[in-house]
């Protein structure tokens, strides 16, 4: 059976955490888009790890670890955080990298950090791992695929072509120093070395594993509002972050995804720029930001302290129905129970008019959130395994929140470690 792991909003949702709980019962876990641009925190017997590459199945012995096709792949980091692990006693995991994935480039992280400077005030928000210009290569056919590595006349007729395309923008654009194309081919040739014992036909390995009955997690990277197509287009990422790209980047029939669990916070972060309705700014901020999550509410990867909000209802249906949800995993519930009443979004205010509908990015930054404020439990909930234990009004706030986003809630995490669920 294949299941998809997805975000329903900016990402930081919690989906590490669901995907290493799930991944005991499976046999393969797959990382299907994005790069090292996000991370996703676990926390297990081992400690507490930021992923960024590797998929969240790594910490058993059991599952296999699958860099699928769709991949943004950043070997050096990868290796890193494969040593982190290993140096931390963590077992080396079974990888797998897709012989079609595709390689970010040192060159990729150094246009992503020049483009960002050039724009200054007008950025993106990058995070400066290459992303951007990493996809628009693939999608300009001047990437560099894992496969291309082993055939060395191509690797060095592409070199020399690329270099002098990017050696243009470097010398004319950025006024930066130029590539040097024989240093770029040997660092093309110790990536070859690092990752040859891992290359495979990873679409025919997942094939064949799913006509086994293996169990299949994907698992995603960010969230729905960061897809190119359906987010706040253009402060998104640019890989599709939705379930239904899971089996394009692991090269799987889009039939074959049985089960799509869609994590949603039970409060509302975000990293990065762009329009986000139902933020919250100065102490009450600061305060939420520093309940939050395991140790606080940073990015996994960049270290930057999240933006903070309540629940948005609007986003999270809207987000939860481009999935193809079919069960809600509601995260970080715990960090919740300081509060006297808790304030909600349920619908946005857009020039005078009333909407429960997710709009588009022009008419989102005008939107105002319609709050409603439901009464705190005042307690902490950590290490509670039954829903019929939780306060009452705790369960009311779940029950509110499924009504209102039209997807039923399936698991409740009420602390971050793996055993920290409670199933309905």
């Amino acid at each position: 059976m294949i299941k998809a792991v997805v975000g329903a909003n900016w990402g930081d949702e919690g989906k590490g955490k669901i995907t290493d709980m799930l991944a005991e019962k499976a046999d393969i876990v797959v990382r299907f888009q994005g790069g090292a641009n996000a991370g996703h925190t676990i926390v297990n017997k081992y400690g507490k790890f930021a992923l960024h590459t590797l998929p969240s199945g790594v910490f058993y012995d059991h599952i296999t670890s699958v860099i699928g096709n769709g991949v943004a792949l950043n070997i050096p980091i990868l290796f890193d955080e494969i040593k982190n692990l290993t140096d931390r006693n963590v077992p080396m995991p079974k990888i797998m990298i897709s012989d079609r994935c595709q390689i970010v480039m040192p060159y990729h992280i150094l246009l992503d950090a020049y483009e960002e400077e050039r724009l200054a005030g007008k950025s993106y928000g990058s995070t400066k791992s290459g992303i951007a210009p990493f996809y628009s290569d693939k999608y300009a056919k001047i990437g560099f695929q894992v496969s291309e590595l082993f055939d060395e006349d191509t690797l060095k007729e592409k070199v020399a072509k690329v270099t002098a395309m990017k050696n243009v923008l470097m010398e004319h654009l950025y006024h930066k120093p130029l590539i040097n194309a024989d240093e770029l081919l040997e660092t093309l040739h110790t990536y070859r070395e690092m990752v040859e014992p891992y290359v495979a036909d990873v679409s025919s390995f997942l094939y064949e594993a799913n006509k086994a009955g293996k169990t299949i997690l994907l698992e995603g990277q960010l969230g729905t509002l960061k897809d190119p197509d359906h987010g706040i287009y253009p402060m998104v990422t640019s890989s599709s972050t939705l379930a239904a790209y899971g089996a394009i980047g692991a090269g799987l029939p889009p039939y074959d995804i049985k089960q799509v669990i869609t994590v949603c916070k039970a409060y509302s972060s975000a990293v990065g720029a762009g329009a986000f309705v139902s933020e919250i700014f100065g102490d009450e901020a600061d305060e939420l930001r520093r309940r939050g999550g395991d140790g606080g509410e940073y990015g996994a990867t960049t270290g930057r302290p999240r933006r903070m909000g309540w629940f948005d209802c609007v986003a999270s249906k809207y987000g939860c129905r481009l999935q193809g949800t079919t069960d809600v995993a509601f995260t970080v519930l715990d960090v919740l129970g300081y509060l006297d009443e808790i304030p909600v979004c349920t619908a946005y205010e857009i020039d005078g008019e009333i909407t429960t509908d997710f709009p588009v990015t022009y008419k989102l930054e005008k939107a105002k959130p319609v709050i409603e404020k439901l009464p705190g439990w005042k307690c902490d909930i950590r290490g509670i395994k039954n829903y019929d234990e939780l306060p009452e009004n705790c369960r009311n706030y779940i029950e509110f929140v499924e009504k209102h986003i039209g997807y039923k809630i399936t698991m409740v995490s009420n602390g971050p470690s793996r055993d920290d669920i409670i199933y309905r």
